[in-house]
Order: structure tokens, then sequence, then C-alpha cells
């Protein structure tokens, strides 16, 4: 049986005293009562004692005035000694977590129950509310807690650390989120150096073709001949104009040299 966990009626009852834990949770009657306290029967094989001071919270003057003979309460165990058949009871409910219990990394839930400008205060069954920072609420930027919570909302957090003197308890939300992918690494400085030579340097004309062998020849008999560039132009995309006799034996004569 679980902590907190209301057991079967006294008459169903069959839990040996070896097998109660703390916190456990019983219907039980009240059996008797004395100055000191009540007797209450949980349907073991003995007794449990409410003392007076566990009646309630706050101080209680006369058993009396809280239960009565007879009637059905509900009651947690506190306290058991199986060697000595001895179980202690409370009427008042246990924390879900005692300072003994809360350890640094564990995770905890609970509700949100203050919220500050520096943070939130999370009630998760302690005595005290554990402070989740501001910076530990999330791994991006937040401007106030509001933008990300608000007073009632369920949330989760990781303990990192406690003190149990000072009675503090700090929480982290972004400790079980997964962090934010590292940002990329600047361009080294001879990379950006590339980059600026590149701006800054004109891209140069594409390189003119070889001139071929009957571009030469034209061109010296045209020297030779002192005939104007303008006669020839377009000799490779039209029909040639037949030129005079004495440029034609001087081409002619040019090529055989160069054949030579």
């Amino acid at each position: 049986m679980e902590a907190n966990e209301i057991a079967a009626p006294v008459s169903e009852q069959s839990i040996p005293l070896e097998g109660i834990k703390r916190k456990m949770k019983f219907k039980g009657v009240v059996k008797k009562i004395n100055i000191a306290g009540a007797i209450v029967d949980v349907g073991l094989s003995i007794p449990g004692v409410v003392h007076i001071s566990q009646l309630q919270e706050g101080e209680t003057k006369r058993v009396e005035d809280v239960v009565q003979v007879g009637q059905e309460v509900e009651v947690w165990v506190r306290r058991v000694d199986a060697k000595k058949q001895r179980l202690e009871l409370t009427m008042i409910k246990p924390l879900d977590l005692e300072w003994r219990e809360i350890t640094k990394g564990m995770v905890v839930k609970g509700k949100v129950t203050r919220i500050e400008k520096f943070g939130i205060f999370v009630d998760i069954g302690a005595e005290r509310p554990g402070l989740v920072h501001i910076s530990e609420m999330t791994h991006g930027y937040i401007k106030s807690p509001s933008d990300l919570v608000k007073e009632g909302d369920e949330i989760e957090a990781q303990v990192l650390e406690v003190n149990r003197r000072k009675k503090q308890i700090k929480l982290s939300m972004k400790a079980l989120e997964a962090p934010p992918p590292p940002p990329a690494p600047p361009p080294s400085k001879a990379t950006t150096a590339e980059k600026e030579t590149a701006k800054e340097t004109p891209e140069l004309p594409a390189a003119e073709s070889e001139p071929t062998a009957m571009e030469i020849a034209l061109r010296e008999a045209m020297e030779r001949s002192n005939i104007k560039l303008g006669t020839l132009v377009g000799v490779r995309k039209r029909k040639k104009r037949a030129p005079d006799q004495q440029f034609e034996q001087l081409f002619d004569r040019t090529l055989q040299n160069r054949r030579k």
C-alpha cells in the first residue's frame, strides 16, 4: 500500500504490522479518548494512538473538542515499531515532501502559487514553496515570469539546491528542457578577407580567341597593300567581294611564304 492511500474498511484489513509504512492513510474508528489523546482502531493487530497534538493543526485544549468515541476518522501513520508493537497515528495530513526527502537533482511537480518580478513560487507539497528564478524558467529570454506562466498552473521542475536550515528550495524549469543548439561560429579573418577581395576585384573580360592562319595572312596582306580593314569586314559572314588582281596575287604569295 502506498503512502496517503486510504486503506480498506476496518473489517477488511489484513495488513501485517511489518508492512506498514510512514504516511500510509487509513480509515478508523475512535475506540477510546483520554487526556493524552485518542485510541483508534484501523483494523490491524493493534490499535493506533493519536496524540492530542496530532488531532488537528494548532492548539488543542481538550480531546473531546475534536473527536468522540465511535467517530470515524481519517488518520496517517506517523511512526511504527513492529518489535514494540506500537503504532502512532496523526489526523494532520502529512507533507508530500519532508525536508529529509528533498534532494538535489530530483524532479518535482507543483502548482504556481505566487508570481514576482524575479521569479515564481511553486507549492511542491513541502513545508515551504520552492522558488524558480526568472533565469531558470526557460533557455530563452522573457521579460516577466507572467509571460510564461500564471498562478494556478501546474509545472514540473528540478531541484537545484535545498537548504534545510534556511528552509529554502531552489528549482529550475529549464533544466528539464533540451538546450538550444549552439550558435554558428563567426567567420574567420581569412574567409572575410577573401570575400572582401572578391567584391573589390572587377571581373576580367573574356580573352579573345586566337586568330586563325587565314586571319593572319589577311592582316599581313592588308598591311602590305595599305588596304583598309573596313573593306574586309564580314569576310566570314557574307560572300567575299572579288578583289583586284594585284591584291589576289599578294594574298597568294603571303600564304605560300607562311607554308614554307
